[in-house]
């Protein structure tokens, strides 16, 4: 079960605002190449929440359905204004939703505990040692906040 835990954020331009009422049930980086083409970045950073509780208080968020490296589908939302990607739901957990953490006003909200597809990251990129590394996208509920892994 989640724990209480309000927290907020919006994207870059202001239009679309959100507040989510528990705790996230997971927190990880994803270095699968979907997601580094999707952020146009070297990997996502996601917060998975129960959808439920994730209300958007202003503005309207588009969807982006596309397939995964998983050959699943995921929609990744995103601000129409000013592009911002700010949350993805996929085929595989239905129900939930991932808030990608730079929209977060409290950035502080954000503590990884794993890092998903890392082999798929590429070489240059210095990953976090302390963080338990997978090849794909394990259970990510056996790896809740603060859960240290052997």
């Amino acid at each position: 079960m989640s724990e209480k835990m309000d927290f907020n954020g919006a994207c870059a331009c202001g239009a679309i605002n959100y507040q989510c009422s528990e705790e996230p049930l997971a927190m990880f980086n994803c270095h699968c190449g979907q997601c580094q083409l999707a952020s146009g970045g070297t990997f996502v950073s996601a917060a998975l929440v129960k959808e439920s509780a994730l209300r958007i208080t202003s503005g309207k968020v588009k969807y982006f359905r596309s397939m995964g490296d998983a050959g699943r589908w995921t929609k990744r939302g995103f601000c129409e204004h000013c592009g911002t990607p700010m949350f993805a739901k996929g085929e595989i957990a239905p129900g939930l939703i991932s808030i990608k953490p730079g929209t977060l006003h409290d950035k502080a909200v954000f503590k990884p505990t794993i890092d998903t597809w890392a082999s798929s990251a590429p070489a240059w990129l210095h990953l976090d040692s302390g963080l338990p590394k997978a090849h794909k996208t394990p259970n990510l509920l056996n790896y809740k906040t603060n859960t240290k892994v052997s």
